[in-house]
């Protein structure tokens, strides 16, 4: 570019500098004029976001003043409308409120910006913040609403947007992780969304401020356990399930999944320390007294495992696994004897073996695989000839 042209381009842009500026203050009084009438708040907000696509604009605060005022002049009409039950679409009610809050933290940005100096003031801050402040239990709503109608991604959203008022600089004055008892409770509902929705990373994100909300507790570290499983990081998974079960032994989601992954691994001892810690929480739980019934089984420990499934079926008399425990036990101590030094105590081993077996077979029939070879060698060696043709013809047939 040649002096002459560098000097044509330089009075171009000094010719039409002021017509942008002259265009931009008449959109501008348009938009006011808009706000002030309460009337036609959506060509405001139109005017001012069609400014906004400008980049010399991006930094003109009084643009997002107009915008903030005609957001809110919209979110004030359809709560009106709400309150009097007319026609309101919710969701956009709610996306009004979110836009509001948007507006007013990017004007809160611009507010930050130091002069020439190096001073700052804040010229909007305290009036937003404390407008704001009024309506922002709505983002916790937004949150409860779509949550309710299975929206999860939207619920979510809202409930994180929620919390992160608190970050704010426009809310610092309010101190919201101190003052607002709500934020636990936002933090558990969005940790909720990520677990319905899969999402291990949606889960995860919040989880240390959910765990503050202590009637949920219990539900946090399943949602966080099974966010490790679903990321395959089952060292986690186990350790969560462990600290899930020290909080609360008698939660239903932690105590099977540790026994089937110690069980998996072989741990019985640990599997059956882990039993007693829970019976000693509730001793007369059905299931923790089965599953100790089990382990003592799996550990050849029969008698004990006899004992334990009396006292399980003290409790539930048709508990049928608890009957095949006692059967099985008393059917392996008679493998430890003598078939020729020991038949008194083997007959005595059989006759005690087979009502656990007999009712075994009534309370599942379909388990033939189970309860046949059993009752074959009870009959077999009780002498008990009907009884043994009987089993004996069952188990031959296909």
């Amino acid at each position: 570019m040649n002096k002459k042209q560098h000097v044509a381009l330089l009075l171009f842009i000094l010719m039409i500098t002021p017509c942008l500026t002259w265009a931009q203050k008449k959109e501008l009084n348009q938009a006011r004029s808009y706000v002030k009438s309460g009337k036609d708040y959506d060509k405001a907000e139109k005017l001012m976001t069609d400014l906004l696509q400008k980049p010399e604009n991006k930094t003109n605060e009084k643009i997002y003043v107009v915008w903030l005022d005609a957001v809110r002049g919209q979110y004030a009409q359809a709560n009106e409308r709400l309150y009097l039950k007319q026609k309101q679409d919710t969701t956009a009610f709610f996306q009004l409120a979110h836009r509001m809050f948007s507006v007013a933290e990017s004007l809160d940005s611009l507010d930050m910006r130091p002069d020439n100096k190096g001073r700052v003031t804040l010229d909007y801050r305290k009036k937003n913040a404390e407008m704001l402040l009024g309506y922002r239990p709505n983002l916790f709503n937004a949150g409860v609403f779509h949550m309710k109608k299975g929206e999860y991604q939207q619920a979510f959203d809202y409930f994180e947007f929620y919390m992160d008022c608190a970050r704010q600089p426009l809310f610092t004055a309010a101190n919201l992780s101190e003052t607002d008892k709500r934020m636990p409770e936002a933090a558990y509902w969005a940790t909720f969304c990520g677990y319905k929705m899969e999402n291990p990373v949606l889960t995860l994100r919040h989880r240390k401020l959910a765990m503050r909300d202590t009637t949920k507790t219990s539900f946090v570290y399943q949602y966080v356990a099974e966010s490790r499983r679903w990321l395959n990081d089952q060292e986690l998974y186990l350790k969560t399930l462990e600290i899930g079960f020290r909080h609360d032994p008698t939660f239903s989601y932690f105590f099977p999944r540790l026994m089937d992954a110690y069980s998996a691994k072989g741990l019985y001892d640990k599997a059956l320390a882990l039993t007693d810690s829970a019976i000693a929480v509730c001793d007369t739980c059905e299931m923790y007294l089965f599953v100790k019934s089990t382990m003592l089984f799996r550990l050849q420990r029969y008698g004990e495992c006899i004992k334990v499934s009396d006292q399980v079926l003290a409790i539930n008399p048709d508990n049928a696994e608890a009957h095949f425990n006692a059967g099985t036990a008393y059917l392996n101590l008679a493998l430890k004897l003598n078939e020729r030094k020991d038949k008194k105590q083997l007959r005595q081993l059989y006759q005690k073996a087979r009502p656990y077996m007999e009712r075994y077979r009534q309370l599942e029939p379909k388990e033939k695989q189970k309860w046949g070879p059993a009752l074959y060698r009870i009959y077999l060696n009780l002498n008990m000839g009907r009884q043994f043709d009987e089993i004996d013809k069952l188990l031959k047939k296909p």
